[in-house]
């Protein structure tokens, strides 16, 4: 390894990089490869801070930043999306979107297997931190569904890993390793065959957070996709209420449209974006949001009501915003998302009364149900999870945060690494049981440690931890 950092090939320059919640900015050498040779040169041309590849920058804390040190964009690296029309394998570059993918494969009849919150997720991005959607209780991660990742390790050797074959270790260290096995250069992704582009949803009202659970856990025995938006603003009676949304893709029949008319991709729509001009308070603020909580539970029907929805809409609701973080101000946000087992399932009301009674606004809060996912370091476990998002200029919230890490590591669950941004180190082998086996693969992958990023130095997740001393008093 090189005793001094310098930038990773030609064209390369310093810049200031966030996660999409904007907070912690640090300063990198950024390249941009086009092809596996320009990644070559990158790769090689680091210093003792290493390199990380960066997707679409969609992972909220700092997994894609990497201070004083390199990091490769995979932005240009999206020559390539070949479908197979008879199987729906579709090998696709890394650096493109889920949402290219979907334009191109959709009209053919095929979807991914499982999508996230977004679409503007790169295929590299969505590997590496193995991501889950609205069927994870039902169809598992995305890595499920990839059955080939073509890596480039940090000692530059170019590899092909399947999920069952000899490099199968590799395979699942790479699937949510946050990047730290190597660079995905491309990706074999097996597709769902689908007959329309729209999805028939069953949408249910509920009256707070333990009708929420009860509604969504009914729903999970039937439907294909559930997904639960509940309202943590709300005080007293009502807390948590919700709308709990099941859905399946619709059939040509449902819709009242022949097979190719239901294929037709509707508009992707953007309602507006949000202005890069820097705001020094966000326009978002607890009463605000209270206000628009309760607008839209109103607005849901009372009665459980069917209606057909285009896969935008229904897959990618925040998208019709653009750069929708801005609102959060220059303070920025976090979206802090834990997983309980099933076994500790009643302690999830008490963790959402614990936040609530320590005054944080809990801004946009949704309630999955999730299953077992093979690799080391995957985030999912058969259980609940809640993701919520929270202005980070709020008094009292790293204690109040510190104080539920640690009530969530004490009932056997995890924190998500892709949206974590200010974890305690020691609380990662708590959580992640097997993060030694990760790093005794991840170690062969690359032996001079040259994948590094801020995450990885944060959590201590390549070099040892102190381990778990005394978290509820901590």
């Amino acid at each position: 390894m090189r005793n001094t950092a310098r930038p990773p090939g030609d064209g390369a320059h310093r810049q200031a990089l966030t996660g999409w919640g904007r907070t912690a900015p640090t300063r990198a050498f950024v390249a941009h490869p086009a092809e596996t040779a320009e990644l070559a040169i990158a790769m090689n041309d680091h210093g003792p801070r290493g390199v990380i590849p960066r997707g679409l920058g969609r992972s909220y804390g700092d997994a894609a930043q990497n201070a004083g040190g390199n990091v490769v964009c995979t932005d240009r690296l999206v020559g390539r999306c070949e479908l197979d029309p008879v199987s729906g394998r579709a090998w696709v570059s890394a650096g493109i979107s889920l949402g290219k993918v979907i334009d191109q494969v959709l009209p053919r009849g095929w979807f991914p297997a499982v999508v996230p919150g977004t679409q503007y997720v790169s295929i590299g991005g969505a590997i590496a931190s193995d991501v889950h959607g609205k069927n994870h209780h039902r169809d598992g991660s995305f890595c499920g569904h990839v059955t080939a990742i073509e890596l480039v390790t940090g000692l530059g050797t170019q590899l092909t890993l399947t999920s069952n074959g000899t490099e199968s270790e590799a395979f699942w260290a790479t699937a949510g390793g946050m990047g730290l096995t190597g660079v995905i250069t491309a990706a074999q992704l097996q597709l769902r065959p689908v007959q329309t582009a729209h999805v028939r949803v069953e949408t249910t009202r509920t009256n707070d957070l333990a009708d929420s659970m009860d509604v969504l856990n009914e729903a999970d025995a039937t439907a294909q996709y559930t997904v639960a938006w509940v309202d943590l603003l709300r005080r007293g009676r009502g807390r948590g209420r919700g709308i709990v949304t099941a859905g399946a893709h619709a059939l040509p029949e449902e819709l009242g449209a022949t097979s190719e008319a239901g294929l037709k991709v509707p508009p992707n729509r953007r309602l507006a974006s949000v202005p890069s001009v820097p705001m020094r308070a966000g326009v978002l603020h607890p009463k605000a949001m209270a206000l628009f909580n309760d607008v839209y539970f109103r607005r849901a029907p009372a009665r459980p009501t069917t209606t057909f929805a285009p896969i935008w809409g229904y897959f990618f609701p925040l998208d019709v915003v653009g750069h929708w973080n801005r609102l959060y101000g220059r303070a920025g946000m976090l979206q802090y998302q834990f997983v309980i087992p099933d076994h500790a399932t009643d302690q999830l009301i008490p963790m959402v009364d614990r936040l609530m009674a320590d005054g944080i606004p809990i801004y946009l809060a949704v309630l999955k149900r999730l299953r077992d996912v093979p690799g080391p370091l995957g985030f999912p476990i058969s259980g609940w999870t809640l993701a919520i998002d929270i202005p980070v200029a709020v008094t009292n919230l790293g204690p109040a945060l510190d104080r539920l890490d640690a009530h969530v590591a004490e009932c056997g669950g995890r924190i998500y690494l892709a949206k974590d941004s200010r974890m305690r180190a020691d609380l990662v082998p708590v959580m992640y049981p097997r993060l030694d086996e990760w790093r005794a693969v991840r170690d062969r992958l690359d032996p001079e440690k040259v994948m590094q990023s801020d995450l990885d130095r944060r959590l201590s997740l390549v070099a040892r931890s102190s381990g778990y001393k005394g978290l509820l008093n901590a």
